[in-house]
């Protein structure tokens, strides 16, 4: 689904959300009932692609667990009413790219309990946010899953797909795009469904964009 770049989005009045972000937020770019919607149609085409194959999924922390357990669920409700059984096992890595709203040029890459279980699966990368496109003035967006596929390539798994919730479109292309993805958005900074900003607002159930009130009140 693209959102364009001129999509007004909803007003916050017709939703409701935690009263300590009230003054912090734009709108609502994507309401949590339209999420939970799509999030149950990727599970259904991941289903559909999966044959017979065993998978391990790879949730990417902090921002992806929300969309991983949810997709991940939807799975199994799935898996449990059809003929096939699949059988997952689920780890967690998480990434470190960014400082207050700007991405950093080192990225870091911590967890995974034991990545060599990864040799010879179907690998499954869950992470809540893709940039399948980077924009010059914000260094090493473009290069954040690039790096962490490169890593998961060297334990031979047989095969990897990366599921994202957002994708967002920005300027300049690097030539990636997840496997399956349920929202393209424009280039905006946006809070909510676990997705943060300096640990704020993951206790939201909408995606918003955030405004600069919200933006100098949790700076770090």
């Amino acid at each position: 689904i693209q959102i364009s770049d001129n999509w007004p989005g909803y007003s916050l009045d017709l939703f409701t959300y935690p009263q300590h972000y009230y003054g912090d937020l734009e709108y609502v770019l994507i309401p949590h009932g339209i999420i939970v919607d799509r999030t149950e149609r990727l599970a259904k085409d991941i289903m559909q692609d999966i044959g017979d194959n065993d998978i391990v999924v790879l949730c990417v922390l902090k921002g992806g667990y929300k969309f991983c357990a949810d997709l991940v669920e939807h799975i199994k409700n799935l898996s449990r009413n059809s003929e096939r059984f699949i059988s997952m096992k689920v780890d967690f890595v998480r990434l470190k790219s960014y400082h207050n709203d700007q991405s950093m040029q080192d990225m870091q890459i911590m967890g995974g309990d034991d990545l060599s279980k990864l040799t010879g699966k179907l690998s499954f990368v869950f992470c809540l946010f893709c940039f399948f496109m980077f924009c010059k003035d914000i260094v090493g967006t473009g290069r954040t899953m690039k790096v962490l596929l490169n890593n998961i390539e060297k334990y031979k798994p047989k095969m990897i797909k990366v599921a994202s919730l957002l994708v967002k479109r920005t300027s300049q292309p690097d030539g990636y795009r997840p496997d399956y993805y349920g929202f393209e958005i424009p280039d905006l900074f946006v809070v909510g469904y676990a997705l943060d900003y300096n640990e704020h607002f993951r206790d939201l159930n909408h995606i918003c964009v955030i405004n600069d009130n919200g933006k100098a009140k949790y700076r770090v």
